[in-house]
């Protein structure tokens, strides 16, 4: 699983989850997947693609860009410790382990 958060002390916390297999949009529209209310996020900013060793990123023709680690980018790979960059918010990639219950 795919963990995408802010900073504890950010005025507008977010946290998603993306499961390996799952494709998501991110932005303000209410049709989003991913909603954030945020400065300068697009309406759909971004699509996320979750993979199991990889999260791929695509800017959706957003205004103010989608940035990878602080560089603008129109497509994007990234991995556990990357920073993505959505308006002004900024999210830190992390690649959580799912742990099978055991029956």
């Amino acid at each position: 699983m795919w963990v995408l958060e802010t900073e504890q002390d950010c005025e507008q916390p977010f946290t998603f989850r993306l499961l390996p297999g799952s494709v998501k949009t991110m932005g303000r529209a209410p049709s989003a997947d991913f909603m954030m209310d945020a400065a300068m996020v697009s309406r759909l900013h971004c699509r996320l693609s979750a993979g199991a060793s990889q999260l791929e990123v695509e800017d959706l023709d957003s205004t103010n860009g989608t940035f990878v680690n602080g560089r603008r980018i129109e497509r994007g790979v990234l991995k556990d410790g990357d920073r993505l960059g959505v308006g002004r918010v900024m999210l830190t990639v992390s690649k959580a382990r799912v742990q099978a219950e055991s029956l």
